[in-house]
């Protein structure tokens, strides 16, 4: 079983597209994991304030009339911030899209969700590590269930779950702790969700484009227009908001560009 000191949350959301600086949460379902074992499932349509694609429709299956009465993000923000304040969080393929998509929305909508401290266990990780399958195989091959109602987020939410305890149980050597397992994954250590960061010798570097594994902070120094020209993209609002954290800092050091 797994061992927690603190509450986790296992996280689903069905949204109206993959883009993380543009894209909305149409549906979020949460299973938080008391220590004691105690399990609590909360599930919320919310309206994305702008329309569902029928390409997303068609996989989630939430139109624009099932959620045109539903509270926005904004609206629920500090309603699942306190869900979710206390917990460590975990997801299938949350590191990448649930987990940076949510922290969008906290900082649209202007609610303070602070991730310091928090572990993040993202289950897919572990699947693709030992098997290199779907959530749906996932479930069909260590729980031996079909998953129904795939893309519900709540049926998603509490697959995510039953697959990590039967990999815990499966493959002992991963551990059954958060730090334990992800330390056999091998994480990178990320500095913005969306990896466009991420830590290599102690500093930031970039992990796209033409400075690619260059240092933030030198190409910000030799080229500020780079700045710039990130802050006017379209990349996720926490990316940025990490691009100015190190942009000030490298200033304050005296680094100023030319």
């Amino acid at each position: 079983m797994l061992q927690i000191t603190k509450p986790i949350a296992f996280i689903d959301l069905e949204t109206t597209g993959i883009n993380l600086g543009t894209d909305r949460i149409v549906e979020i379902a949460i299973v938080k994991l008391l220590p004691d074992g105690t399990k609590n499932i909360k599930r919320k349509l919310l309206n994305p304030e702008m329309p569902i694609p029928k390409s997303s429709s068609d996989i989630h299956g939430i139109t624009d009339d099932m959620v045109k009465d539903a509270p926005t993000f904004a609206q629920a923000a500090q309603e699942l911030k306190q869900v979710l304040d206390d917990c460590d969080l975990a997801g299938y393929n949350s590191n990448r899209f649930d987990i940076p998509l949510l922290i969008e929305e906290f900082l649209r909508s202007g609610t303070d969700f602070d991730m310091k401290g928090r572990k993040l266990l993202d289950v897919q990780n572990v699947f693709h590590k030992m098997e290199q399958r779907t959530l749906s195989a996932a479930y069909k091959f260590y729980c031996n269930k079909a998953l129904e109602s795939a893309h519900s987020a709540e049926a998603d939410a509490v697959a995510t779950y039953e697959v990590l305890q039967a990999q815990i149980e499966r493959y002992p050597e991963i551990g059954n702790t958060i730090d334990a397992i992800n330390k056999f994954l091998g994480e990178e250590q990320v500095v913005d969700f969306a990896r466009r960061f991420v830590m290599a010798d102690g500093v930031e570097v970039f992990n796209f484009g033409k400075y690619k594994g260059q240092s933030v902070a030198e190409v910000l120094t030799k080229e500020p227009q780079y700045y710039d020209w990130m802050m006017r993209g379209d990349f996720p609002q926490q990316t940025k908001q990490k691009l100015t954290e190190i942009f000030t800092r490298t200033k304050l050091k005296g680094l100023k560009p030319a």
